[in-house]
């Protein structure tokens, strides 16, 4: 006997069925430890609100009046300041499968901005790299409060922003009560457990204290975002946005799908097709770039993303400068070390 249409139609959708499961079942897994951001848009707004100056408008008049947009490319600052120091390029950090971003996207605009200050002459020296599980642990545990202390992966871009200003900078390198040249993901994990030092360890923050990034205030919008990666102001930014991970032919990445990231902005491109360089935190090898990149210097695993979504970004409100030094005008020579 013939089978019905009805039979036919029944295999049919068992077949469809099981491809659709085999499917969902190998699919690439989400990367979930990949990311880390849990946001609190309240704590975020009550945090700036407890700012001497809430918004980068009112932390840097001067700056807002006086500087003149331009593209601006501070990942240059970063690998002349990591060869002078250690004698090698500059390449992104990699938090593996632990949701620290939050600290390696600081820890990016830190290492940023002291190499911008080292280039002008502010600093008499090339800065170390700043150490992710320090600012993992303090945010999460000294700032956020033991209740974090779960076992659990994430923080916020302001929790990093005030641990970053109230404690301070620890460093890729030893310290008396621990030797902070190790970064690695395993020690991200304990740390956000116990905080910055691990268990029992008070010593540590008080080496923090030592090296404070004192200024800190919120980016709202692109003017002030241009505003201070001009004047060499690397800025965090934490949100739900995300991306595909195919660049296009100008390296900028389309919008896509929900990342609970934070990362870093590390240039501005006014000129154009206007948007902002972002440096992830996943190594170098998570994009696929369709072209050369651009510029050809720019770091493996940086894009660059279109002005209107890091609008979008910025509006939700948790996208931070944090630096050492006040947020002055600083006539920066681009042609000099910013040139394309």
């Amino acid at each position: 006997m013939r089978p019905s249409g009805d039979r036919i139609a029944a295999v049919l959708a068992i077949l469809l069925a099981g491809v659709l499961i085999f499917a969902f079942r190998h699919r690439e897994p989400e990367r979930i430890g990949d990311y880390g951001y849990d946001p609190d848009p309240a704590g975020a707004k009550l945090y700036a609100q407890s700012l001497p100056a809430p918004t980068f408008s009112e932390a840097a008049p001067d700056v807002m009046r006086k500087t003149k947009p331009q593209d601006t490319f501070l990942f240059r600052a970063m690998d002349a300041a990591h060869r002078a120091r250690y004698g090698t390029p500059f390449s992104v950090s990699n938090q593996g499968s632990v949701g620290s971003c939050v600290a390696h996207g600081a820890a990016h605009a830190i290492y940023a901005s002291e190499a911008v200050s080292w280039s002008l002459g502010e600093r008499s020296e090339p800065p170390l790299l700043v150490s992710q599980p320090s600012i993992y642990g303090g945010s999460r545990v000294e700032i956020r409060g033991k209740s974090i202390n779960n076992g659990g992966d994430g923080s916020t871009g302001f929790h990093a922003a005030k641990w970053l200003s109230e404690y301070g900078v620890i460093y890729q390198k030893p310290y008396d009560s621990f030797d902070c040249t190790d970064n690695s993901p395993a020690l991200c994990k304990l740390w956000g457990r116990y905080g910055n030092g691990g268990e029992g360890n008070t010593a540590l923050d008080e080496d923090a204290k030592k090296t404070p990034a004192r200024h800190v205030t919120r980016i709202r919008n692109w003017d002030e975002l241009v505003a201070a990666i001009c004047n060499g102001f690397a800025v965090t930014i934490a949100s739900s946005q995300g991306f595909s991970k195919t660049a296009d032919d100008e390296c900028f990445l389309r919008p896509s799908g929900t990342w609970m990231h934070q990362m870093a902005i590390v240039g501005v491109k006014v000129e154009g097709r206007q948007g902002a360089c972002i440096m992830n935190s996943w190594g170098g090898n998570w994009i696929t770039y369709r072209g050369e990149r651009w510029p050809s210097d720019l770091p493996k695993g940086c894009f660059w993303a279109d002005r209107s979504v890091v609008e979008r970004i910025l509006s939700q409100g948790d996208s931070w400068a944090i630096a050492e030094i006040a947020f002055v005008y600083r006539p920066v020579n681009h042609a000099n070390w910013l040139q394309k």
